[in-house]
């Protein structure tokens, strides 16, 4: 069944959160709609709900959360500076997103020394440890 025109005030959430661009594709918005990453109006929903202008949505990806409001729909995935245009985020939403952000920077900065990959000083290290053994000849 086609999806309903766009001057009936509603479209499908995938389409539109494809859009807005949260998703890179229809497909990537509708399984993270079916698995509950994106609530309308605070409800659990599946990809083909309508959603109109004055729809609240909760989007979650990864460990970024939007909390915005539907102003307008689109039929077409835009440029992001249009597709901005579509919505309209809370402002407590932006807050929480930046501290996220900058909290995720400061952890990537801290190395434990000694875990995961070797640094090429680590490396060097290993080869002069092992070189007197690799040459004896049994």
């Amino acid at each position: 069944m086609p999806s309903p025109p766009l001057e009936a005030g509603f479209q499908r959430l995938d389409k539109w959160l494809w859009a807005a661009r949260f998703f890179k594709t229809r497909n990537l918005a509708a399984v993270a709609i079916s698995g509950g990453k994106v609530h309308v109006d605070d409800e659990r929903v599946k990809p083909s709900r309508r959603v109109r202008p004055g729809s609240r949505l909760r989007i979650r990806r990864g460990p970024m959360e939007w909390q915005v409001v539907v102003l307008t729909l689109s039929s077409q995935r835009r440029p992001a500076k249009e597709a901005a245009l579509l919505y309209e985020e809370a402002e407590e939403s932006v807050v929480r997103r930046n501290l996220a952000s900058e909290q995720r920077k400061r952890e990537a900065s801290k190395r434990i020394r000694g875990v995961g990959r070797p640094t090429k000083r680590d490396r060097r290290q290993l080869e002069r440890l092992k070189a007197p053994f690799e040459d004896d000849a049994w």
